[in-house]
């Protein structure tokens, strides 16, 4: 008993001191198990019941994946989960079989097929949890990782059949291969019978009796006794716990099952880290510390290299590949049960198994920070030249629908529950609509249902220049992670700053961002929903209608400012400092002598000139000004957080040095023009048009299939289907429009 306290004691204590310190709580749980463990404090006498407690917490954590991830949702993935997932296993164990023999690091084959399975196996537990922190789970990247992590989980049940047989000759590997592959079929139809006939019955039951307490005991009796059953039959307990789930999640009792286990599972989770770091020998780690960074950097490179493409060869975006490949390139938890049977039947030396447990802690430590890192890798790759063009171009549609509207039309990123009741809406009145999705699910139901697509990543600029957005009337971004939604927000606005554009926020902390960023209007669906919750309660309870809609209008208008309560300056800068972690930004002091300076936000166009977004100010004064407003003078010594890629924050540096030849008045509108194909101006350089000396209008960007020309200078020439950011009066860009209209008559003809 005293080593639970201790274990759990100990658990609080160290995620709450690193979680203040922003590092990831999973963190804390390691150290925890490092500083009570035998070679800290030595609290810990009997390990095997702190064991007990952690397997507890992987197979609740299984269990309740199972839930949320029923078989609808399988199907979504079940390429890349079965091949892809079956590949990965296949490429890791016989690449690591090969390297490891050939420098030594072990000396019979079925020790370099061991340790090729103990590296195959990524870590549910770890990436399950990250994913869900980060609001992941439905993305697509999210749902390819745990497709692959699942089928090496299910993969588990027959490496544990096999492993006996390693040592032995082929023809016995072979039969018990056989023997396990027969055990998973009879286990899987018995489980789909169970699931459709029993334990819905077993659950309306258990509802019955209207007991929270017998409820929870019948749910967890269901989960364990299905994981008893796959261990005895020779497969893991952790693919039992898994299935039990999936039965469950088909009932309707799914989600009252999910919030009485999580918070089991949860505490038991904690546990099974703790006694992750309870085994890490430090000073193992530090005498063989170069092996073991040799292995870590294998496995991150090895892991990396072989899902990546693999992710490719199913036809996703380079994106979710790389993210996919990142994600899982770490050794799991599972792979301690693998190394406890391989010292078992003596196919596993010592000091192999002490090598595999500190390479394992350490890639699981790592996990978390590679994830944060995903979005500073990304930024760092778009600032080089020939990276940035690969990954343009792997952004290109894999699909377009035949039928794709190209005027006035409304385009939906995102094709999920929301995306789509958007969609029914719009057709419904005959509205022309365009959506764009990367899930193939998703692009396979619009092409049955003959919606207009584009099938690529909504956040790339290749697909919404195809999309035809410069033309589009006006888009609904509904995708389910922060950072594509950001960044499909920025790059639409880039190609059409006048677009009428709404913004689904997931998370509350994103409605003020989005807003700076450009949006029109930023949704968020839990204020929403307790805003029309409250509309029909006031009404029912005799309050006037009017009154009351306009009370909730105003709360939409103040960006649902009385709903989120009053937050502390600190809370707002964590805020800013986690939300410009997932992007390139930048302070940057301003020139004494800047153009900007006298300037409102509203008339220093700085978004449109130079795509980068101003966030915050700090003032000579030591002022802090989060999130501007449109009305917020620039000031002589003011300090600006910018947000954007290199070549915008470049721009910005030009604009704000005054080095940009002529700038935009104060009175001045600007509009996107696109030069028609047989214009008189195409060919003809800047220069040669004096455009601001003819028509009194001045021409500050360029976009050209794809690329964004910031700044022009007179040497630029004008060519067909370019679209040029016209700034001037409004009746004198009018004219200068009238002027391109009009088409050589010779090349007419």
């Amino acid at each position: 008993m005293l080593d639970l306290i201790s274990i759990f004691a100990a658990a609080a204590i160290a995620g709450v001191l690193v979680s203040l310190l922003g590092q990831p709580v999973l963190l804390g749980y390691l150290i925890a198990g490092l500083i009570i463990g035998p070679f800290g404090l030595n609290l810990i006498q009997e390990y095997d019941q702190v064991q007990i407690v952690a397997e507890l917490g992987v197979t609740f954590l299984l269990f309740t994946l199972g839930v949320e991830f029923s078989f609808s949702e399988l199907q979504k993935v079940k390429n890349i989960a079965i091949g892809g997932g079956g590949l990965q296993i296949i490429l890791t164990i016989g690449i690591t079989l090969i390297l490891s023999l050939t420098v030594g690091l072990v000396t019979t084959i079925p020790e370099g097929i061991l340790l090729g399975e103990l590296i195959t196996l990524s870590s549910t537990a770890v990436v399950l949890k990250i994913l869900i922190e980060r609001n992941e789970i439905a993305t697509l990247h999210g749902q390819v990782m745990l497709g692959i992590l699942i089928v090496q989980d299910l993969a588990l049940g027959l490496i544990l059949a096999i492993m006996p047989a390693l040592n032995k000759p082929v023809e016995e590997i072979s039969i018990a291969v056989g023997i396990a592959l027969v055990k998973i079929l009879i286990f899987g139809l018995v489980a789909v019978a169970i699931g459709k006939w029993i334990i819905p019955r077993i659950l309306r039951l258990l509802a019955k009796t209207e007991s929270k307490e017998l409820f929870l005991l019948g749910v967890v009796a269901i989960c364990l006794g299905i994981a008893l059953v796959t261990g005895a039959l020779g497969l893991s307990t952790e693919m039992g716990a898994f299935v039990a789930g999936l039965m469950i999640s088909e009932v309707e009792y799914s989600d009252q099952t999910l919030a009485y286990v999580e918070p089991i599972r949860d505490i038991c989770v904690a546990a099974f880290f703790v006694s992750i770091g309870i085994l890490i020998n430090p000073i193992f780690l530090w005498q063989n510390l170069p092996v073991i960074l040799a292995l870590v950097t294998f496995v991150l490179v090895a892991k990396t290299v072989i899902i990546t493409p693999l992710v490719l060869l199913f036809r996703y975006p380079l994106k979710s590949a790389i993210i996919a490949g990142l994600g899982l390139a770490q050794i799991g938890e599972f792979s301690f049960v693998l190394a406890k049977e391989g010292k078992k039947y003596a196919l596993i030396s010592e000091n192999l198994y002490l090598l595999i447990l500190g390479a394992t802690a350490v890639t699981l430590a790592l996990t978390p920070f590679i994830f944060r890192g995903i979005p500073i890798i990304f930024a760092g790759a778009k600032a080089i030249p020939g990276i940035r063009d690969l990954l343009a171009k792997a952004d290109v549609p894999l699909d377009v629908a035949e039928n794709l509207p190209y005027q006035n039309h409304i385009i939906v990123c995102g094709y999920g529950q929301v995306g789509s009741n958007i969609v029914k809406l719009f057709q419904e009145r005959n509205y022309p609509v365009l959506v764009i999705d990367e899930s193939e699910q998703r692009i396979q139901q619009l092409r049955e249902a003959k919606i207009p697509y584009i099938y690529g990543n909504p956040a790339s600029e290749a697909v919404l220049e195809k999309a035809q957005i410069s033309a589009a009337r006006g888009m609904a971004i509904t995708l389910p992670d922060s950072m594509s939604t950001r960044l499909c927000l920025k790059r639409s606005l880039a190609f059409n700053p006048e677009l009428d554009l709404v913004v689904r926020a997931n998370d509350e902390e994103d409605i003020e961002l989005l807003y700076q960023m450009g949006a029109k209007e930023v949704v968020q669906p839990e204020f929403e929903a307790s805003l029309e919750l409250s509309t029909h309660l006031f009404i029912g309870l005799g309050f006037p209608a009017t009154g009351v809609q306009q009370n909730i209008q105003q709360i939409r208008q103040s960006r649902y400012a009385s709903l989120r309560g009053d937050r502390s300056l600190a809370e707002i800068a964590q805020e800013l400092q986690a939300a410009t972690r997932t992007m390139g930004s930048k302070w940057y002091p301003l020139p004494d002598d800047s153009p900007l300076i006298g300037k409102t936000l509203e008339k220093a166009y700085l978004r449109r000139l130079t795509g980068a977004t101003l966030i915050a100010i700090i003032r000579s004064n030591q002022e802090k000004i989060d999130y501007p407003t449109s009305e917020t003078m620039i000031n002589q010594g003011d300090n600006l957080l910018l947000v954007g890629d290199s070549d915008e924050l470049a721009a910005f540096e030009q604009l704000a040095q005054g080095k940009v030849k002529i700038l935009p008045q104060d009175n001045d509108s600007s509009l996107l023009v696109l030069v028609p194909e047989n214009s008189l101006i195409i060919g003809k350089t800047l220069k040669e048009l004096k455009i601001d000396e003819r028509f009194g209008v001045s021409i500050q960007g360029i976009r050209r299939s794809g690329k964004y020309i910031r700044f022009p200078d007179g040497d630029n020439q004008i060519k067909a289907k370019d679209q040029l950011l016209v700034f001037g009066q409004l009746n004198k860009i009018t004219g200068f429009t009238q002027f391109i209209s009009e088409v050589n008559s010779e090349k007419r003809e």
